[in-house]
């Protein structure tokens, strides 16, 4: 099986192009794959497969994906689905670009929370249009040591934006966020972030069937509309563990910019 290795931010993912829908991924595949010891590595799997050959029936809120010519398949490192990941966008877009299965600087990607409108920069920055940011209220989490409260936001998926005093750094992510099961029924994301300076925010964050990640573009995106004032529109540098991106929001939705490479291309008898 051909493979390629990406990241951005250092979140990095585990690329299977897979054109015509014939890869069947197990969860212990995908396991395997993405051991860091044992397998290749990765936080998740971007399988790169045409939309028209995905071979599974979109939620109504994904159709808009169908349009556009090429899915990206996201799986989580434990080998569950998710429905957007912003990082994994940008490496997937960089991908299709690297391996010239498109050539224009603007085009849309399909995700299961529908088409992302991708521009990639002169600077070579890759840019995603997340759409709109929900605000659904508050909730908290438990974290190893301390119990935090945050925002609770949908950005395709499921996020608790937790603003912490002192340095995120002193946050301890090291078990799963205990969340409330009725606020998050499918569980969560969550990050923690502090303002550090006029329009820039350090980020930390615990993904959902992952743990902690050195990134997470959809998480950014939530911390940044968490310390945005409602109805305003903000520009924040977001500074996570593995580099940093932008984020604007306004009243259309929310964009998020920031880097995306190819590292490795190889081939694995894994699966």
């Amino acid at each position: 099986m051909r493979f390629a290795k990406g990241h951005g931010t250092e979140n990095d993912f585990v690329i299977l192009p897979d054109p015509d829908g014939e890869l069947r991924l197990t969860k212990e595949a995908i396991r395997l794959l993405c051991d860091r010891r044992a397998g290749i590595g990765g936080d998740g799997i971007l399988r790169v497969v045409r939309t028209r050959a995905l071979g599974e029936t979109l939620a109504p809120a994904a159709r808009t994906a169908e349009r556009a010519e090429w899915f990206m398949d996201y799986r989580n490192s434990d080998g569950s689905i998710a429905e957007m990941c912003g990082n994994g966008v940008r490496v997937f877009a960089r991908y299709l670009l690297h391996a010239g299965l498109v050539d224009a600087d603007r085009f849309e990607v399909g995700t299961r929370d529908g088409a992302k409108e991708v521009t990639i920069e002169t600077d070579g920055d890759v840019t995603i249009d997340m759409g709109r940011v929900e605000m659904q209220g508050g909730s908290s989490a438990r974290l190893a040591r301390q119990v935090v409260h945050g925002a609770q936001i949908s950005v395709g998926n499921p996020h608790l934006a937790c603003e912490v005093s002192g340095s995120v750094a002193d946050v301890d992510l090291s078990l799963a966020p205990v969340l409330d099961e009725e606020d998050f029924p499918e569980g969560a994301n969550v990050e923690v972030y502090t303002e550090v300076g006029p329009g820039v925010l350090d980020m930390r964050v615990y993904e959902r069937g992952a743990g902690e990640t050195r990134s997470c573009g959809t998480g950014i995106v939530a911390a940044a509309a968490a310390a945005t004032p409602a109805g305003e529109s903000a520009t924040w540098k977001v500074r996570v563990l593995g580099g940093a991106c932008t984020v604007h929001l306004d009243a259309s939705g929310a964009r998020l910019s920031g880097p995306a490479v190819i590292v490795a291309e190889g081939e694995t008898s894994l699966i």
